[in-house]
C-alpha cells in the first residue's frame, strides 16, 4: 500500500496494511521502534483510514513525544556495547577497535561498518552462550540466525533453529545469556510451562530479573539506528 505521512513538524509516517480478519480500522503504535500502524478491512479506502489518523492526531503525537526517540548514532556519540557506553571516535587504521570506553571506526562506510561489527560481536557472544546451554541439556540446536526483530529478542524452531535480535549485544551480557537460555530450553519444552521455566532455572538460574530488565529497558535498545 501506498506512503503516508500525518502532517506536522516532524511529519509522522503512517503504515498501512490490510487484514481480511479486520472489522473495523486499527491503529497500533509498535512499544519498541515507535512505528504507526493503521490496518484496514477489505474494501475499506485508504483515505478513510487517513481520515481516522488524522482524528487521532493529538493522541498519537502524545503517545510519541513519550516514546523513546531513535537515533542514528555518529562520531562523539556514545552507545551502549554489552550495556557499557562506548563512544564513536574515528579510527586511524583499518580495522574497527574495541577498546575501553571507546570504539574506533574508520571513516569510509562507518555505519555500515558498525552495524556489522556489533552483528558479528553478538553472533560470537551468542554462539558461545547458546553452546554453554546446549551441552548443559545434551541437546544440539541447528543454526543462530541473527535479526533485528521489532516483537521478540530470540525464538527456536521445531527443527532447532535458534534466532535472536543482534540488538542483544547493548545489552549487559548478563541479558543476553539470559535470553541465549531461554531459547536454549525451547529445545526440549516448546512452550512455556512449568517445565519449560524449570528447564530455564536449572541452566541458567534465576531469570526474573533480566526479564525485567528487558521489560523496562528494551525500548532503548531499539532507539539506535544503523
Amino acid at each position: 500500500m501506498g506512503q503516508h505521512h500525518l502532517p506536522g513538524q516532524p511529519p509522522v509516517p503512517l503504515t498501512l496494511r490490510r487484514s481480511a480478519r479486520a472489522r473495523r480500522i486499527s491503529l497500533r503504535i509498535s512499544q519498541l521502534d515507535g512505528r504507526v500502524t493503521l490496518t484496514l478491512p477489505p474494501g475499506v479506502p485508504e483515505r478513510e483510514a487517513i481520515d481516522f489518523a488524522h482524528s487521532k492526531a493529538d493522541w498519537i503525537r502524545g503517545h510519541l513525544a513519550r516514546h523513546a526517540p531513535r537515533r542514528q548514532p555518529g562520531y562523539g556519540d556514545a552507545i551502549p556495547i554489552e550495556g557499557v557506553p562506548t563512544r564513536i571516535v574515528p579510527a586511524t587504521g583499518r580495522r574497527i577497535q574495541l577498546r575501553p570506553g571507546q570504539v574506533e571506526v574508520p571513516s569510509q562506510g562507518m555505519e555500515a561498518r558498525l552495524h556489522r561489527f556489533l552483528r558479528e560481536l553478538a553472533r560470537d557472544r551468542l554462539a558461545a552462550a547458546c553452546d554453554f546451554y546446549a551441552a548443559e541439556l545434551g541437546q544440539t540446536y541447528s543454526r543462530i540466525t541473527l535479526r533485528d526483530t521489532r516483537s521478540r529478542w530470540g525464538s527456536c524452531t521445531a527443527e532447532g533453529g535458534l534466532m535472536f535480535s543482534w540488538r542483544l549485544i547493548l545489552a549487559p551480557p548478563s541479558i543476553l545469556r539470559y535470553v541465549a537460555a531461554h531459547e536454549v530450553a525451547h529445545l526440549v519444552e516448546m512452550n512455556h510451562s512449568s517445565r519449560f521455566w524449570g528447564t530455564v532455572t536449572r541452566i541458567h538460574g534465576p531469570y526474573a530479573e533480566p526479564r525485567q530488565w528487558l521489560r523496562e529497558n528494551g525500548t532503548q535498545l531499539h532507539s539506535y539506528l544503523f
